[in-house]
């Protein structure tokens, strides 16, 4: 856009023919065209060298634009130029107007909108330059504007994406039969079948993300096609909610709904993955104290929804006390009692054979009738180490106690999962926030850490100062590389703070949180925003080293540079639009980011046209440079005159 319409303008008023005037172009905007394209290029750069999960997904991104920068690049510098030349030609005994070539009622109006939009532009800028320092409080108010929109904006890591499925998980009391838990998972079942926007439910008995066991279940509901459900509106995490309401009726089990995590490798259900870790070697009753309080006072944080414990509770055992000292009187060693009651109560591996071209494998068990009271397992015998066949009564006695199947640790230390998610018009940032709250509040000895999407979360909200830091500095060492100078990449740059602004105040608006696809988005403002900077500054530090004054070169390049501008920011966020209003699979993402930088390009695009000249201005003033173009042309028209 720049390339074609920068030859448009000279053709239109200096009557040149389409090549020569490609070529007067091309020598003006070729230093834009390169310093766009760096910084585009560099802001990107260092997303790619992050760690992490994260980093994987800044690495996505950064790859894609910065080739795409690239090439973009090369179509400016070479093909561009070439379809400009030879396509571009005046309409026969056509007459200028306002310096543009009519093609038609609606070009004709609309050139004489914008030739007077671009007068009373020129003229409020004209007023601008001449109070600076009125201006720059307003930078300052918007700075502050910026600053307190960042700090009330709510955290998150990925949005919870409609993924044409979720789950359900079903666990009963302790002990519960297989039967009881069957009759619970039927009830769920014909909840599902019976909505219009579910298309298959797939019950699984006796296992479950939590545990495995008879009074485990799980249940995986597909949903229809997302134009099938278009009309209704109905998403996923809807139907979550929904669930949950209708299934909280069934007393018998605790049943929740959850959707399945952004990042699969990352989790097994969506929502926080919180580790209640025992550091101080309370013991597990004392664990199993603290995690009831912690889920007591969820339970009454309007912050949290669903907050629950994953894992089995404890129930009722069969313990065996052995008696030693009397099984090594009568030659049974421990070593082959453990193997005897593993291959019969649990199941051994014995080995592989094939059958029919398959493989197939061989595992020991005892059958169920020889096992199904303490009685019938006080008849297994064990061989001692004479071959005699020793009963299990002779060296043990069997007592019910009441403990966990699982003992879970984090990072060495004995702990408990709790897990759950925000409530309804909150964020995922608020609900860890509000998990570190209520942590806070445990007796000593009790600690926490984050695990699963959970700890991405903290270690992404960690890295983003980092990233954006080493993004705007390498595109100042850019910029002061390319124009040889440490001043005028300040210029340019105080444009940023205008587009981020316009981004928070987006999806601020919107209610979105500031989750990574938002960070993507920050990291794209900070080039574009910088592109429109860069279209003033570069024309008017031209102008400046050809001998015009400060204040003419900037109002001149102001008035050159207006129209690409728009041109360029409008088309850009025409093409951003759908993303931020897009529906179905993946919307969430796209709305993140469309949303961020639409209202980056607006802000950066409506302030900067008025501000940048602002910045110019002052920062010229304070450093002055050196006109090194204007010497070396009056040098080189001396020559020639000689």
């Amino acid at each position: 856009i720049v390339v074609v319409e920068n030859v448009e303008r000279i053709m239109t008023t200096e009557g040149l023919s389409a090549r020569d005037a490609t070529r007067k172009a091309m020598d003006q905007i070729i230093g834009a065209i390169i310093a766009i394209t760096l910084v585009l290029m560099a802001v990107f750069i260092p997303m790619a060298f992050f760690p992490g999960s994260t980093g994987a997904i800044y690495r996505q991104f950064a790859v894609t634009l910065v080739l795409t920068m690239m090439f973009s690049a090369l179509m400016a510098l070479t093909l561009t130029p070439a379809l400009c030349a030879t396509l571009l030609k005046h309409p026969s005994g056509s007459k200028l107007h306002n310096g543009h070539v009519p093609g038609g009622k609606f070009h004709a109006w609309f050139n004489q909108f914008f030739a007077r939009t671009t007068k009373n532009y020129l003229g409020s800028v004209g007023k601008i330059v001449k109070k600076t320092g009125r201006y720059l409080l307003v930078y300052a108010v918007i700075l502050i504007a910026m600053g307190w929109l960042f700090t009330k904006l709510p955290g998150s890591f990925l949005p919870e994406e409609d993924q044409g499925y979720f789950i359900n998980i079903i666990q009963l009391p302790p002990g519960a039969t297989q039967e009881r838990t069957q009759e619970v998972l039927t009830q769920v079942e014909k909840y599902y079948l019976e909505q219009k926007e579910v298309k298959h439910a797939i019950g699984v008995l006796g296992f479950s993300f939590f545990g495995r066991g008879q009074n485990a279940a799980i249940v995986f509901v597909r949903l229809k096609e997302w134009d099938e459900r278009l009309a209704t509106e109905s998403t996923s995490s809807t139907l979550v909610r929904q669930a949950n309401m209708k299934l909280f009726k069934i007393k018998q089990a605790m049943i929740f709904a959850i959707n399945p995590p952004p990042i699969p490798e990352l989790g097994a259900v969506g929502g926080f993955d919180f580790r209640l870790q025992d550091r101080g070697g309370m013991g597990r009753e004392k664990l199993l104290e603290a995690r009831n309080m912690m889920l007591g006072m969820a339970a009454q944080h309007p912050a949290l929804l669903g907050t629950r414990p994953e894992g089995q509770e404890a129930g009722s055992q069969l313990f065996l006390d052995i008696d030693r000292l009397k099984a090594e009187t009568m030659g049974v060693s421990i070593a082959d009692l453990n193997e005897t009651m593993q291959s019969l109560l649990g199941v051994a591996y014995i080995n592989d054979f094939v059958r029919q071209g398959r493989v197939l494998r061989v595992q020991m068990q005892a059958e169920a009738d020889t096992r199904r009271t303490p009685q019938d397992i006080l008849k297994i015998s064990v061989r001692n180490n004479q071959g005699g066949m020793v009963q299990l009564a002779e060296i043990a006695t069997a007592r019910w106690v009441v403990g966990s199947p699982k003992l879970d640790r984090y990072n060495g230390l004995p702990a408990m999962k709790i897990s759950g998610g925000p409530a309804v018009g909150r964020s995922s940032g608020e609900a860890v926030a509000a998990m570190e709250e209520i942590a806070q509040k445990l007796p000593p000895g009790f600690g926490f850490e984050w695990s699963g999407t959970s700890y991405e979360e903290r270690q992404s909200g960690a890295q983003a100062p980092l990233l954006f830091a080493i993004s705007l500095i390498v595109v100042f060492l850019c910029l002061a590389a390319l124009y040889e100078s440490w001043a005028i990449p300040f210029a340019v740059l105080l444009v940023v703070p205008l587009g981020v602004f316009g981004a928070v105040l987006a999806v601020t608006l919107r209610g979105l949180p500031n989750d990574l696809y938002f960070k993507v988005g920050l990291i794209a403002i900070i080039g574009l925003s910088s592109k429109n900077a860069i279209l003033i500054i570069e024309f008017a530090r031209r102008l400046q080293d050809q001998g015009m004054s400060l204040i003419d070169a900037t109002l001149e390049a102001c008035r050159l540079r207006f129209r690409p501008i728009l041109m360029t920011s409008f088309a850009f966020i025409a093409g951003v639009l759908p993303l931020a209003f897009s529906t179905g699979a993946g919307a969430q993402s796209r709305i993140a980011i469309g949303t961020g930088v639409m209202g980056g390009m607006l802000a950066a695009t409506l302030l900067a046209v008025f501000l940048v000249p602002v910045f110019f201005v002052v920062v010229r003033r304070i450093f002055p440079g050196h006109a090194r173009t204007h010497a070396v042309s009056q040098e080189e028209g001396t020559h020639e005159k000689v």
